[in-house]
């Protein structure tokens, strides 16, 4: 709508060129209540994700992002390219998936894959992921204030139901989860 604002009862035409067309179709589709199908999704995850992070459609993010994780195979050759990709656009589901890769095939990863472009950022998931690791060994019990463990989608289930945002990074997820549960308890 801002890119459209009207100039004085004349057309406005606003080119999108940082979209595809069919992207973009299926944006607007999805945007006024129409659902994408697999084969709609299927091989345009990246670029629905990158226009739904542009226009603000979060749910269509999310959506993408969640068919992207489980259509796609994580590989020692693609895990740097996905979890950069994960830390640009904000997608904590894609870059839990890549942290968990990297804990279950570390032996594999060692010595094949240039940790250099990381940023130090992602130490954090890492720990969180290894930490995870331990405690499924350990088969300790999920601690429900315990935001720090938590899976992105039971961190993302919590938010929701409070009806708060559910986008951003694991980070930001915690961080509105706690600042919530201070309030109602204050």
């Amino acid at each position: 709508a801002e890119l459209c604002k009207p100039g004085g009862g004349d057309l406005t035409t606003v080119p999108i060129t940082d979209v595809k067309s069919d992207d973009f179709r299926h944006l607007l589709y999805y945007m006024y209540g129409g659902e994408l199908s697999d084969e709609d999704m299927k091989g345009n995850e990246k670029d629905l994700i990158d226009a739904a992070d542009k226009y603000g459609v979060v749910n269509l993010k999310l959506e993408a992002e969640a068919f992207y994780v489980k259509s796609t195979t994580l590989t020692t050759d693609n895990i740097l390219d996905n979890l950069l990709y994960a830390d640009a656009k904000n997608c904590a589901l894609l870059k839990e998936a890549a942290m968990d890769f990297m804990v279950d095939n570390g032996k594999g990863i060692l010595g094949k894959v240039s940790f250099d472009d990381l940023p130090s950022s992602m130490m954090k998931d890492m720990l969180t992921a290894v930490t995870r690791g331990k405690e499924k060994e350990n088969k300790s019990n999920d601690d429900p204030d315990d935001f720090e463990t938590l899976r992105v989608g039971t961190l993302r289930k919590m938010l929701y139901q409070k009806g708060l945002h559910i986008d951003g990074s694991r980070e930001a997820m915690i961080a509105l989860l706690k600042e919530n549960s201070c309030s109602q308890q204050a």
